[in-house]
């Protein structure tokens, strides 16, 4: 039989048209009825058993090699964005609003790949493998309930393995480390009251849009200069809301944001930070505050150990040359509710193409994937799991 890499490299053309055809239709988070439908017809063909998990997307399927064993979890993201197309080609979104901006057509395309390569491998798999095809990443919701749905047990996956593409990569290599590789997600909003009034008498009133601005400004210097510079921290704001006349100070203004880290004993002391210096300036400016610190994704910290072990597998589909070692990204990836009940590693796949001009970055109405990447990344999958069974 051909090798894995030979395999993946033949079913190239089968992989552009799948992910050609759901790039075409894109469906929101929780709304991926047609994508759910296309996967689980896709896997039946295989021969790999479709397994209701409890939601109404998404897809579970289960190839039972000719051994028992371990079980190892593939997981792929499916949904897409509310972001209007921008690119001018064939295979552009038919769907007004909606565009897989973030490149998970190309994820869904991967792991039906790797479930092709497998399937047609199963006497040699001495094991099961879990093909988990997750709804509303972009919610940051999906992994966490098919986690609740027990999507991990019967049977128990023993490992897990995921992937995302980053066009900061070129196509042809793959992003691999230990440790901390994205990082947590946590939703902070700060409502200011104060006293209102007139803008031609300031005195009269509790500003709370100076307060803002103060808080603001101050809980920078938190990141600045009172956290480690050598550990990864981001404080941001992304919208500010106070106010309907240009002459009249309001009464409340409310502010909504993200605070980014790596590690858990730093998120909770940053609560404590945000809220201490939060108070001491609404006392300043004689304004009230409530304040929401609220993790909604843990970071993605690999396995210690497995991105070693990872390293033979992945070098079968990109040769060591391809095998770089990625910068940790502080963007969020719910991945990480599936490692925090089981061991497992996530990786980079490498989609950009200067020369193609595929340098787009996520979330970009332009962004697109060299798809050459398809058959490394549903390969590096297969091979992954394949070898994983035989060890």
């Amino acid at each position: 039989m051909k090798t894995i890499s030979e395999s993946a490299k033949e079913m190239l053309p089968r992989l552009i048209e799948i992910r050609r055809d759901l790039h075409r239709h894109p469906e929101l988070s929780c709304k991926e009825y047609r994508t759910t439908r296309l996967i689980s017809e896709h896997l039946q063909k295989l021969g790999i058993e479709v397994i209701p998990w409890g939601g109404e997307t998404g897809v579970v399927g289960l190839l039972r090699g000719e051994e028992t064993g371990p079980v190892i979890g593939l997981r792929a993201d499916i949904d897409a964005l509310p972001i209007q197309e921008q690119n001018d080609c064939e295979y552009r979104s038919t769907v007004d609003g909606v565009m897989h901006a973030c490149g998970h057509d190309a994820h869904t395309a991967w792991l039906l790949g790797a479930a092709e390569l497998l399937a047609a491998r199963r006497h040699e798999l001495k094991g099961s493998v879990k093909f988990i095809f997750q709804p509303a990443e972009e919610l940051a919701d999906g992994a966490k309930t098919m986690m609740s749905k027990n999507v991990l047990e019967n049977p128990r996956v023993d490992v897990i393995f995921g992937a995302h593409n980053t066009p900061n990569l070129p196509a042809g290599q793959v992003g691999l480390k230990d440790g901390p590789l994205m990082a947590n997600s946590i939703n902070i909003a700060i409502t200011i009251s104060g006293k209102g009034g007139h803008g031609s008498a300031p005195h009269k009133t509790h500003d709370p849009i100076m307060a803002a601005a103060a808080i603001i400004q101050g809980l920078q210097t938190i990141v600045s200069r009172r956290v480690d510079p050598l550990e990864p921290c981001v404080i941001s704001f992304g919208s500010i809301h106070g106010g309907q006349a240009n002459n009249v100070i309001p009464e409340v203004v409310e502010l909504t944001g993200t605070v980014r880290t790596f590690q858990p004993a730093l998120t909770d002391e940053l609560a404590v930070m945000m809220r201490e210096l939060i108070d001491h300036i609404a006392i300043a400016h004689g304004v009230e505050t409530e304040f929401v610190f609220r993790q909604v994704i843990p970071a993605v910290i690999n396995t210690p150990g497995l991105a070693a072990w990872v390293r033979a597998p992945l070098a079968e589909i990109f040769g060591e040359e391809g095998i770089v070692r990625p910068q940790p990204v502080m963007g969020a990836e719910d991945f990480a509710f599936f490692l925090e009940s089981v061991p497992g590693a996530f990786l980079f796949v490498g989609v950009g193409n200067t020369e193609k001009g595929i340098v787009n970055q996520w979330h970009n109405a332009k962004f697109d994937v060299d798809e050459s990447s398809l058959a490394l990344g549903a390969g590096g999958l297969a091979q992954i799991a394949f070898d994983w069974l035989k060890r």
